[in-house]
């Protein structure tokens, strides 16, 4: 008999449900008059989880009555609230496509992606105009409208495979992408997150970051169905730390921007007293920034790495060693690493495997899986004693006469100047070398001299920048991901400096 692989066996033990608003139900059979998620502003509501289920329940026959049919796409268009929860797991227990879109985006860019996936409808928040397509209220009244009263079960397909959510991705170049996750993905990323034992019945999970990104709308809902927790759901920063007190708010997802705003704020050493975890993802954390959080909480900062073709997660540095620069920790239980198809204790690409992985990109599930499962990232980094290090992105990789040179490299090395607040390198093509090295960095008194006699100092020649670029704003994402893709448009073309 021939051992199944770690990967097969994800796969089987992901398939014990066949929709993620099963994790609901159970939850609600297990733990009916429990508070399940807290809304704390601008007035405190909140629902248990047999609320939560029968409002869901309701949404989801709604849906159906209206015309909408299994494999609909449902777009989301609306801030975290708790209509935003109901609605969605509505759609998906609904068997519809969830399509989380960011409410902040410029309409004619918004409507592109709802274009792009062939939405039949969308739950809107109010506020928002200029939404193509028909459209439903995102609100408490708007959702009671739609929700069908009685009993009856939804009866939808129940396909662990189907897909569940599109979710659109940029990463850190290109256009967007919408990516393809199916039940299964969802449920094994939730399996994964529960392995590390972090969030269960007695943990309040804060619920800030965007549902409309993967971290917020897996890595913290989804963790959250499977685990029983308590969420607090957040939209913005005002009346942060109010909340975190008031609520005793115990784990606590953040990402690099808004972990730097916490720890900036004199509150955090009195406001912070009931968290116990800080896991910090969805872009690349400075270490100066986890260094100053620390020193003023007193809190550790763990770090996760993941992708949206992932579900979420990968690995994180949660109940192990923090090694410092580019340590992202081990791979997440279920999950597999291997860099460029073998060990890896050289750099290159990081390829990954596991039931939480994506079926491809939307409509035709082109650039998936292999068929041994394995998914190329497109980052790069090495394996260590079984840890991972994170160094940069394959495509954004700069070969100068033949030499590679890793932007975060140069970057790092800039940012050592006192006057540079941020740093995005790139590379541009060169007729003479390849490639060339084009710097653009934010500050206030600074010049691309200072940054270049800086760089004479700190780099080979090779990966010394070509050009110095001084911008007011760094364009960035909702994690505070720069969206290098964006800046790429305005490169200075080849031999303008």
């Amino acid at each position: 008999m021939i051992d199944e692989s770690p990967y097969e066996l994800a796969v089987a033990e992901a398939a014990a449900y066949a929709n993620l608003t099963d994790l609901l139900t159970e939850q609600a059979v297990a733990r009916p008059d429990a508070e399940a998620a807290v809304q704390a502003l601008p007035e405190r509501r909140s629902l248990t989880w047999a609320a939560l289920d029968r409002q869901v329940g309701g949404v989801a026959r709604g849906l159906n009555q209206r015309g909408l049919v299994a494999g609909h796409r449902v777009g989301l268009l609306g801030p975290n609230r708790l209509e935003f929860v109901v609605a969605y797991l509505a759609v998906l227990r609904a068997g519809l496509v969830a399509v989380p879109v960011d409410p902040d985006l410029e309409p004619p860019e918004r409507n592109s992606m709802l274009r792009h996936c062939g939405v039949a409808a969308v739950l809107t928040a109010e506020g928002l105009a200029d939404v193509e397509g028909p459209s439903l209220p995102l609100t408490p009244a708007g959702l009671s409208d739609l929700a069908e009263r009685g009993s009856d079960p939804v009866t939808s397909p129940r396909d662990p495979e189907a897909l569940a959510a599109l979710v659109y991705t940029a990463g850190t170049t290109g256009d967007p992408k919408a990516v393809m996750l199916s039940h299964r993905a969802l449920l094994a990323q939730a399996e994964h997150t529960a392995a590390l034992d972090i969030i269960g019945p007695g943990t309040t999970v804060l619920a800030a970051l965007p549902f409309f990104g993967v971290f917020g709308l897996n890595a913290v809902l989804g963790g959250w169905l499977r685990s029983g927790a308590r969420m607090v759901v957040m939209d913005g920063f005002d009346g942060f730390f109010d909340v975190v007190h008031r609520e005793e708010v115990t784990n606590l997802p953040t990402a690099p921007a808004l972990l730097s705003r916490i720890g900036h704020d004199e509150r955090a050493t009195t406001h912070l007293t009931s968290v116990t975890t800080v896991v910090c993802g969805g872009a690349a954390l400075p270490e100066e920034v986890r260094e100053e959080f620390g020193a003023r909480t007193r809190l550790r900062v763990d770090l996760g790495y993941g992708l949206t073709e992932a579900a979420g997660g990968v690995s994180t540095t949660v109940g192990g060693r923090l090694l410092g620069h580019g340590h992202v920790g081990r791979p997440l239980p279920g999950v597999e690493v291997r860099i460029g198809g073998g060990d890896g204790d050289e750099p290159g690409e990081i390829e990954i495997r596991g039931a939480n992985l994506f079926s491809g990109y939307w409509p035709d599930g082109s650039g998936g899986p292999g068929p041994d499962g394995w998914f190329a990232t497109g980052d790069v980094g090495y394996l260590r004693d079984g840890e991972l290090f994170l160094l940069d992105r394959a495509q954004e990789l700069i070969s100068v006469s033949g030499f590679h040179v890793y932007p975060v490299e140069v970057e790092e090395a800039i940012l050592e100047l006192p006057e540079v607040e941020s740093v995005a390198v790139l590379g541009r093509r060169d007729s003479g070398t390849g490639s060339q090295v084009v710097a653009f960095v934010t500050g206030s008194s600074l010049t691309p001299e200072t940054v270049a006699a800086h760089c004479a100092e700190r780099l080979a020649k090779f990966k010394r920048p070509a050009v110095v670029v001084v911008v007011d704003a760094l364009p960035r994402g909702a994690t505070g991901q720069v969206q290098k893709g964006r800046l790429r448009g305005t490169l200075p073309a080849e031999g303008v400096s």
